[in-house]
């Protein structure tokens, strides 16, 4: 599909969004985190996590006074091999950075490391902070809940989030392997980037409260805000095509992201208080890093995620399709196709971008898009 929408430097854009967040109060080095994590959604062309969020999931966030601009990051515990960590509803972002720089550190010493976040916020990507410890020569694993939004088998109400399950894996090819997706069929984000697209989202993703599936995407996200529709977990609906296997995944991540840092869960996540009124999210995220090197060493690791990798895409294809990915090998071709040209800016965020601009006095910023 020959992409038509114009593209942003990546260099301006990642300038632009830092001197913004710090116009909405984010310390500049705490903006450089952000910036960093939003645009490398856009890198591995996953758009429903990109430049897409920066006003609604971030700056209107600030605004509405449910995200805090400055992070004020608390470590409750702190081992030879875990940490515990309250966010204190500032910046996820922020707080898993510097969780991801603690554990690696530990894990270089002791092999394996585990660490858990609560009263966070929106952290990005997944596959960011799985993708750190793969650059030091280890093994990322991390997960977070979210606001509800998935119902359970049998269900019909939004009681889980989008809940990504990630493992990123070096290898020795040039991209490593990289899991990074929810543990329902579609996201929040996805839905997001349909309606803005004009786009209906596809049958079997969605359920209302009547038990049908829904593809209206405006329609959609205005009946779950309103409680009245549910994603469906990976599987779909009922047992018949297993989703009780994607329901039983979300629900892991849920424990394991309130329960190894004593935070909030399920509705509790909802960011609408009892009143109401909008409040805080406190997510909670966990996460683990494991260095190879305490087993048979990194490149051995590497040669054989790397072989396992190549037999997969070498194996027999099915009729009428050219060719067999594996995870993260996506990511890296939508990479080389973008990084030399820019972020790709569909209408409706080149508006946000002018409008943000103009909001915030920086009128040395001109986006090749005007003209």
């Amino acid at each position: 599909m020959v992409e038509t929408r114009p593209f942003v430097e990546w260099d301006l854009m990642n300038n632009f969004m830092v001197d913004v967040f710090e116009k909405y109060g984010v310390p500049r080095e705490d903006a450089m985190i952000c910036a960093d994590v939003l645009l490398e959604s856009d890198r591995r062309g996953i758009e429903s996590h990109g430049c897409n969020r920066f006003k609604p999931i971030y700056l209107d966030r600030i605004k509405k006074g449910t995200l805090l601009p400055k992070t004020n990051i608390e470590i409750i515990k702190d081992t030879p091999t875990t940490v515990v960590m309250d966010a204190h509803d500032g910046m996820g972002m922020v707080a898993s950075h510097k969780m991801m720089e603690m554990l690696i550190e530990k894990a270089k010493k002791y092999g394996m490391a585990g660490g858990s976040i609560c009263n966070s916020t929106h952290f990005g990507i997944a596959g960011y902070w799985t993708t750190m410890a793969a650059k030091a020569g280890m093994i990322g694993v991390c997960g977070t809940n979210a606001r509800p939004s998935v119902a359970p088998t049998f269900g019909v109400e939004p009681m889980m989030g989008t809940n990504p399950l990630t493992f990123t894996m070096p290898t020795d090819e040039e991209f490593d392997f990289n899991l990074d997706c929810a543990t329902c069929i579609i996201q929040n984000g996805k839905i997001e980037f349909y309606e803005r697209s004009g786009k209906q989202t596809p049958k079997g993703c969605v359920i209302n409260k009547d038990g049908e599936t829904i593809t209206d995407s405006a329609t959609i996200l205005k009946e779950m805000r309103a409680g009245n529709a549910a994603l469906l977990p990976l599987g779909g609906m009922g047992e018949e095509t297993a989703g009780y296997k994607g329901y039983g995944f979300t629900t892991v991540v849920e424990i394991l992201s309130a329960a190894l840092s004593g935070g909030q869960f399920l509705k509790a996540l909802s960011g609408v208080g009892e009143d109401g009124k909008p409040q805080m999210y406190h997510l909670g995220h966990f996460f683990f890093v494991i260095n190879p090197e305490f087993f048979m060493g990194l490149d051995t690791f590497k040669k054989t995620a790397g072989d396992i990798c190549r037999g997969l895409r070498a194996s027999n294809k099915a009729p009428g399709e050219e060719r067999i990915y594996t995870a993260g090998e996506k990511e890296y071709l939508a990479w080389l196709d973008r990084k030399d040209k820019g972020v790709p800016v569909g209408e409706s965020i080149q508006k946000e971008l002018i409008a943000l601009r103009d909001e915030c006095g920086l009128t040395q910023y001109k986006f090749p898009f005007e003209g």
